[in-house]
């Protein structure tokens, strides 16, 4: 009797065992399978795409940054332009895997569910095509002159992503042999800056305070600035800790007080402060041909204090230059923010265009007349604030500057501008890592040579 039970208790073990396994299994089959199949480590994966030429890939002025060379029966990725584009393009490694738009359009390159193939018959992929500017790609790399920081150069009516560039970098044609070193390296070179580089924005977050002020009709408050904001045991200090005196909302968002700007926000109120952060997408995520870090306020609980610290960007706040030049941008294009993107169009390798994007609204962020309104300031920041030096003959440039403080006690030195303020087709964010500077000093150059550039 008790052989029995044991037998029984031994059938049932072995009986809920195989259930697990099986109902393991199908789970594996219906949501993992894919993801295992298509990851850039997957050896079979590999071995699949031997018969496809990776397809090309080239800028908008058509330009190519990527191709496959065959030699033998290897089949070598090659990149051109170097470390020009590693951070958008990425790289393509048997023993690395891929990443960036190596990674996010494999199926695009590889052909897949394009076309079809025949035993030993080699096809070649689909090809794609940015919205990169290669000239203005160098040229913004050069003014970063190896320095560590980002920029982001887009066009605010479209999203679309005319120049991005994030240092360090990295060779993509020598990954293999470098890795170990990259590794090592405190600076990290593999991160892409500009889109996942997360940054307290400093002044230039002053754009979506200046839109709460005008949302909360507050725009006509006047302040004595002594230069310091104070509440219980946290004191703000203007740059340099300069006094402006009496002074209206304009004029203090040209010279960039941090005394009235901290008033303004702890006026607002913590849950104010958070719904026009959210208005300008800050707590989203978005989709992207690469990956991109999401905009946060990393507060559990934002109080009216911590809303002040925000309201200049400091405090909890942190963004991606990316999502900077998108916060301008939507200022730029009457109140509504684009969605970003660098793949323009995916075509066969006889240039039939299979795949295309569209621009689109991502947010609603404010109206007309607020962003008229907040386009008024940053005209003034250009022509007689702080960002004087972003100023060019013949052209309307609107702006701000930015001194955002960091845990390394060198201010990373931030602008963010647009041009022509008449009819806008640029957009550059420019952020310089730990320059112990203002962003009046170094980074607006960097804009004004870049914007001029573009509209030569």
């Amino acid at each position: 009797m008790r052989t029995n039970k044991r037998i029984i208790r031994v059938l049932i073990a072995i009986s809920l065992l195989f259930l697990a396994l099986v109902t393991y299994l199908l789970w594996f089959n219906m949501f993992r399978a894919k993801d295992v199949y298509t990851n850039s480590y997957n050896k079979r994966q590999w071995e699949s795409e031997q018969q496809v030429q990776r397809g090309e890939i080239y800028s908008q002025d058509g330009v190519l940054l990527a191709e496959t060379e065959i030699d033998g029966d290897a089949r070598i990725r090659k990149y051109p332009k170097g470390r020009l584009y590693s951070h958008i393009i990425g790289y393509c490694s048997q023993v690395y895997g891929k990443t960036q738009l190596e990674m996010s359009h494999d199926d695009d390159l590889i052909g897949k569910g394009t076309i079809s193939l025949t035993l030993n018959e080699i096809k070649h992929g689909n090809n794609l095509n940015l919205t990169i500017n290669d000239e203005l790609q160098e040229y913004a790399y050069e003014q970063l002159d190896g320095r560590d920081g980002a920029i982001v150069a887009m066009e605010p009516t479209t999203g679309q992503i005319l120049a991005m560039v994030s240092l360090p970098d990295f060779n993509p044609e020598t990954i293999e042999k470098d890795w170990p070193s990259m590794m090592e390296d405190e600076n990290s070179p593999f991160l892409a800056r500009a889109t996942q580089g997360l940054y307290p924005p400093g002044s230039t977050y002053k754009i979506v305070t200046a839109a709460g002020v005008y949302d909360n009709g507050m725009t006509t408050e006047t302040f004595d600035d002594e230069g310091l904001f104070k509440k219980d045991d946290v004191t703000v200090y203007n740059y340099n800790k300069e006094s402006f005196g009496k002074l209206d909302i304009k004029t203090a968002f040209e010279v960039s007080s941090n005394y009235v700007f901290c008033t303004l926000g702890y006026e607002m109120g913590a849950d104010a402060v958070k719904a026009e952060a959210e208005k300008f997408g800050v707590n989203k995520s978005f989709d992207f041909d690469i990956p991109v870090s999401q905009s946060q306020i990393q507060y559990k609980k934002m109080t009216d204090l911590d809303g002040a610290l925000v309201s200049i960007g400091q405090g909890g706040l942190v963004m991606t230059p990316l999502h900077v030049a998108m916060m301008a941008s939507a200022v730029a294009n009457n109140g509504k923010m684009m969605k970003p993107y660098l793949v323009e169009t995916v075509t066969t390798e006889n240039g039939t265009v299979i795949g295309q994007t569209k621009p689109s609204v991502l947010y609603d962020s404010i109206g007309t007349a607020c962003a008229d309104y907040i386009e008024d300031m940053m005209i003034g920041v250009v022509e007689d604030g702080t960002g004087t030096g972003a100023q060019i003959s013949g052209i309307t440039v609107a702006g701000k500057t930015g001194t955002a403080e960091n845990e390394t006690d060198k201010d990373h030195a931030w602008f963010v501008g647009y041009a022509p303020v008449e009819n806008p087709t640029i957009c550059v964010a420019v952020v310089l890592e730990n320059a112990a500077t203002s962003g009046g000093k170094y980074a607006v150059p960097i804009a004004k040579n870049i914007i001029r550039k573009f509209l030569k």
